[in-house]
Formats: C-alpha cells, structure tokens, sequence
C-alpha cells in the first residue's frame, strides 16, 4: 500500500495542503481503519486531489462549500487550514461562508463561520 503510486502522490498532496499537525490528527483514522486511511490517501489526495485542471486553492473552495453543505463540520476544520496552507485569505473564507447562505441556509453556515473564526485564532 505504502509505495502504492497513488498513495505516494496522495501523501505529496497532503503535505502542501495540510500542516504536520495537522496530518498527525488526520493519521489517527491509520489506527481505527488502515483500509480507510488507504482509500482516503490514494483515492481521495492520489487521484482526485492530485489532478492538474484546478488548482489546490480552487479545490479547497469546493471542498469547504461541499462540507459546509452537508454541516461535515470536523472535516470542515481540517480543510479550513488547508485553504489557509495553499493561499486562500480569511476574507475570502468569510465570503466563500456568507455566499453558502443562500444554499445552505443560516444555521450551518453560522456554524461554519463559527469554526473558522477558531480556525484563524488558532493559526494567529
């Protein structure tokens, strides 16, 4: 699995996404379910995350509008410090939040900027 190619690119990706800590939290799920974990690496940074067209950056905006859309708020966290990681301002989060409003409605994106307002304490 580990020298798998896709698994390779997918741990790449992750490190320009993702801090050392925050990876370190992420590999806790290698402990529950290393056959997830794989499916996570390789599917989910390997193939998808890896792929030319969009940017990271670009990625990161679908990827927070998505989980907002389904309130998936701890993985929402993660990936608040990702699109901080690859460039994406807080002003530009703030937005990417308000504009979910009209789609997701009041209380998930009131607990969404609610994280991110952590997010950026903590990343201070």
């Amino acid at each position: 699995m580990e020298n798998n190619t896709r698994y390779v690119a997918g741990l790449s990706t992750m490190e320009e996404l993702f801090s050392q800590e925050v990876r370190n939290g992420m590999e806790e799920m290698k402990k529950i379910s290393p056959d997830l974990w794989e499916m996570i690496v390789s599917f989910g940074f390997g193939d998808l995350y890896s792929r030319k067209t969009l940017s990271l950056s670009q990625r990161e905006i679908i990827t927070l509008t998505t989980l907002i859309t389904q309130g998936a708020f701890d993985q929402l966290r993660v990936h608040l410090h990702g699109a901080l990681k690859v460039g994406l301002s807080k002003e530009e989060i703030i937005e990417i939040i308000i504009h979910c409003i009209g789609y997701v409605g009041f209380p998930k994106a009131v607990q969404a900027m609610g994280i991110a307002g952590e997010i950026f304490k903590e990343t201070e």
